[in-house]
């Protein structure tokens, strides 16, 4: 049941799912330690605001624009962010402020606004005291005409020097049964947040996909690989390019979500449709699905597809195995891992788009619920349900072997 090889031939040769950014904003330091941001602060109003971040040395810096919704970004070089979280609580013209890794050697700051803004000032100066240097940051409301332009031009101002850093890619092993492991979010994508530890949804992730890959590789014939070994920001397209890039013969995408009824918990498996299976699906999809606009990532239509037919061939084929994927570490679990009522569903999560690649979205369990989040950073609960999983794709492998693939 593996798609056939000709298909993925052509169809790797033929499209390309939407417009991937490889590429980020790195400066090279003759000090490599990160920048230190130690202190910051807001003031302002509806119709002017100003911020102010202090960094133990210099930073360059650029700022620029992002639409709907209206987003400022600065971008610096790697920076370790040591402020606490009231010394940037949005304010005045700014609805939402988040800060983090970008990927290789960088950093970001996105401020959300609540209208269409510009920048007025935006200048580095030394502190009076000697003891660093503060990034000053004014904005004003302006009209959409003007905001419009803004866009256009993309007058960046500041220093930091945009440079590509393509991911490489290293050959897959012949004849190797690939297996994309992606934690979710990420860098300046923190996810979600415990209700009792605080633990965030992307340190999570990231330690249970190190178990995952760690047990996967185990296996004869397989050869599992992480989309994100650190603490960065990868877009949800990229993410999807990096499993196709590799050959990847299944992508799991691994969360940790919260939600509004702390009384639900259990693991659950999403597969990709365009209709959500039910009001739960629909909205961890919307949400995820938000990873992007998060960090301040500019959101592209997506280009004209070519060979519409073979694609659409190829999609429907990519969900049947995808549906199978899924009700095989359903099986898995049952029994051994809590499951949440009507363990699979679906909806249209943009990190399972891959035509070409059999993808799910495991929701390992949920930080809003007390049990789940014990769990979900127990080191011995974690290593249980890698080892299911490692089963289900075993399983999955050996069906899909048996039936010709």
């Amino acid at each position: 049941m593996i798609l056939s090889a000709m298909i993925r031939r052509c169809l790797l040769g033929l499209v390309i799912l939407g417009p991937v950014v490889l590429s980020s904003m790195s400066v090279v330091h003759a000090d490599d330690a990160p920048l230190l941001a130690f202190g910051a602060r807001i003031a302002g109003d509806d119709a002017r605001t100003r911020v102010v971040i202090d960094f133990d040395r210099k930073p360059e810096f650029f700022v620029h624009y992002v639409a709907n919704p209206t987003r400022v970004i600065v971008d610096l070089p790697e920076t370790s962010f040591g402020l606490k979280p009231e010394d940037l609580k949005a304010r005045g013209l700014f609805s939402e402020i988040r800060y983090g890794a970008m990927g290789a050697g960088s950093s970001r700051v996105v401020l959300t606004a609540k209208t269409q803004v510009a920048v007025t000032v935006a200048e580095v100066m030394a502190d009076e005291n000697g003891k660093g240097f503060r990034l000053v940051l004014d904005a004003e409301k302006v009209d959409g005409e003007r905001f419009a332009a803004l866009i256009e031009d993309q007058k960046w101002t500041g220093s930091v020097v945009s440079a590509k850093t393509d991911r490489v890619v290293a050959p897959q092993e012949s004849g190797a049964f690939v297996v994309a492991v992606d934690a979710g979010h990420g860098g300046i994508d923190t996810g979600a947040i415990g209700s009792e530890t605080k633990m965030e949804e992307k340190s999570v992730t990231l330690a249970f996909a190190n178990e995952l890959v760690a047990a996967l590789n185990k296996e004869a014939g397989i050869k599992a690989f992480m989309t994100r070994d650190k603490d960065e920001f990868l877009s949800l397209p990229q993410r999807v390019q990096i499993a196709r890039q590799h050959s990847a013969n299944l992508f799991i995408s691994l969360h940790a979500d919260t939600l509004k009824q702390r009384d639900i918990r259990g693991a659950t498996v999403y597969t990709i449709s365009d209709k959500a299976s039910d009001h739960l699906a629909a909205n961890l999809a919307e949400r995820e699905n938000l990873s992007d606009e998060i960090a301040g990532v500019a959101l592209s239509s997506e280009p004209a597809e070519v060979a519409d037919i073979l694609i659409d061939l190829t999609r429907r084929e990519t969900q049947a195995f995808s549906v199978n994927l899924a009700r095989s570490v359903v099986t898995s679990f049952e029994g051994q891992i809590n499951l949440i009522n009507n363990p699979h569903r679906y909806a249209g999560f943009r990190v399972l788009q891959a035509p070409d690649v059999p993808s799910i979205l495991l929701e390992m369990g949920f930080l809003s619920n007390k049990q789940d989040e014990k769990l979900l950073v127990d080191p011995v609960w974690r290593k249980k349900l890698a080892d299911r999983l490692t089963v289900a794709v075993r399983n999955y492998r050996g069906a899909d072997t048996a039936n010709g693939g």
